[in-house]
């Protein structure tokens, strides 16, 4: 299987070169995370992220996240960020939190359902974090499952929703979480969790308050 790679016991991410160039070149790859298996391409890319949408058989009122390696990355593609957001990230990132950002130009509306922000994560997986070094773009990313259904933790369920639409496949075993990311938006400097994962509300809200009392 050309388009399959297995690295469940290898550590030779030398092999990423490949999907990374397909995500560069507007491919569509499903690769393991901490928290759930997910499915992207190129962030820049208008056409390859239509597609994404297409073959997930996501409305396209939905905003897509974007995973990245870095800070640099981040400070690329999002714009106005707050004090409090980037103590929150340099606490959380790498780990199961998307914040939400104001964006940059450079990110396509169709990421963000013509919204000004964007969703952010840094993920805490070893395979992910290589592979967004290969491509040196930053990643659109949903969760590797046919919307409306739930999200797969595991290589051979994903496979099956995609086999015959995705690019390429990477294999890392289960998802060590198995939780969808938290989401979270500062707005006034008051944290609010847009969705529930693995990191708590009291947690996020525990920081927040001793950041601001510093």
């Amino acid at each position: 299987m050309e388009n399959y790679l297995d690295l469940r016991n290898t550590h030779d991410y030398t092999k990423l070169q490949k999907p990374a160039q397909i995500i560069k070149n507007g491919g569509i790859v499903i690769f393991p995370t901490e928290t759930v298996y997910g499915i992207g391409t190129n962030a820049l890319n208008e056409q390859s992220i239509k597609h994404l949408f297409e073959i997930k058989q996501r409305p396209l009122n939905k905003p897509i996240s974007l995973l990245v390696n870095s800070m640099k990355m981040i400070e690329e593609i999002a714009t106005d960020i707050s004090d409090i957001e980037y103590a929150l990230m340099k606490n959380f990132f790498p780990g199961p939190l998307t914040i939400i950002l104001k964006k940059n130009n450079i990110i396509p509306d169709i990421v963000t359902s013509n919204s000004n922000t964007v969703g952010i994560r840094m993920p805490a997986n070893k395979i992910t974090l290589e592979l967004l070094n290969y491509a040196n773009i930053p990643i659109a990313t949903t969760s590797s499952n046919l919307s409306g259904n739930p999200s797969q933790t595991n290589f051979e369920n994903t496979i099956k929703d995609f086999k015959n639409s995705a690019d390429y496949f990477i294999n890392g075993g289960e998802s060590e979480i198995g939780l969808a990311s938290t989401v979270l938006q500062i707005v006034n400097n008051t944290p609010h969790i847009l969705r529930q994962g693995s990191i708590s509300e009291a947690e996020i809200k525990s920081f927040v308050k001793s950041f601001i009392k510093e």
